[in-house]
């Protein structure tokens, strides 16, 4: 179990947020957290650390007005850890290689492939053809209905007709190098991990899967370890003191240096 860091911007802030209140229309969403630090200081933050394969999001989408902004809070930020950082947000085959350019490891891809209910495998095949199937992170960021967890898209507002299930996983594992997966009901309301969700991500062996959502605690990432069989990597955002949560983060990172690997 790793602890991969995160770089979230909307509005052209490096911020947190309550992810279930991401609104399109007005660029709206519930802030937790906005800092008053740049991405470049957070790209060289988790760089002295040494956290490679951290993700950035950006959050508004491309046809917003703060799009180009959060592009420049992305671009710091990778050239303050070049190779270290992945990122996602309106990521397509045709603009792909730009950010890759500028520095990420990988990209991360919902809605280009999962549009209109289903998944694109032409679309999902022209995004390996761009990057590599070894540059690629498919987001599989879902919500519960129903009694089974959907994956949802366009900033986590719509959900597809896509269960997040072992089979898709042994599908699309077949596509790309990691799964990102936020539990969106809990992301960024720092209220507890999705057990269910942890349970049924940790039953399945393949290439790596970031858990975020919820982590408020370090009986929260107990816990994680425990149902997650130490087969998943973990991301912290609201909770941590670096973005006005309560968890210290250096205290997160020795954790994770030692009981997060036992």
């Amino acid at each position: 179990m790793r602890f991969r860091p995160c770089i979230d911007i909307h509005n052209g802030k490096v911020k947190q947020i309550v992810g279930s209140s991401l609104k399109d229309e007005g660029d709206l969403a519930v802030d937790n957290f906005v800092s008053a630090q740049d991405g470049a200081f957070y790209g060289n933050f988790y760089k002295k650390d040494g956290l490679a394969g951290g993700h950035i999001i950006l959050l508004n989408p491309v046809d917003s007005k703060y799009y180009e902004e959060d592009k420049k809070q992305a671009a710091l930020a990778l050239a303050a850890f070049p190779g270290g950082l992945q990122i996602g947000g309106g990521m397509t085959a045709e603009n792909a290689q730009e950010f890759l350019a500028m520095g990420a490891s990988h990209v991360i891809v919902t809605s280009y492939v999962f549009k209109d209910g289903k998944i694109h495998y032409d679309r999902l095949e022209k995004m390996v053809a761009a990057v590599g199937r070894e540059c690629l992170v498919l987001d599989l960021s879902c919500r519960k209905k129903d009694g089974a967890y959907y994956i949802v898209t366009d900033r986590w507002q719509k959900f597809t007709d896509v269960r997040v299930t072992h089979e898709l996983l042994n599908d699309l594992s077949a596509y790309c190098d990691e799964f990102l997966v936020h539990a969106v009901d809990v992301e960024g309301k720092s209220s507890g991990v999705e057990e269910e969700l942890i349970q049924l991500l940790s039953g399945w062996e393949g290439i790596p899967i970031t858990y975020a959502g919820g982590v408020s605690s370090f009986d929260d990432l107990d816990k994680l370890k425990t149902l997650g069989k130490n087969h998943l990597d973990v991301t912290i955002g609201s909770a941590l003191d670096l973005f006005g949560g309560k968890l210290p983060y250096d205290e997160v990172v020795q954790f994770m240096r030692t009981e997060g690997n036992n």
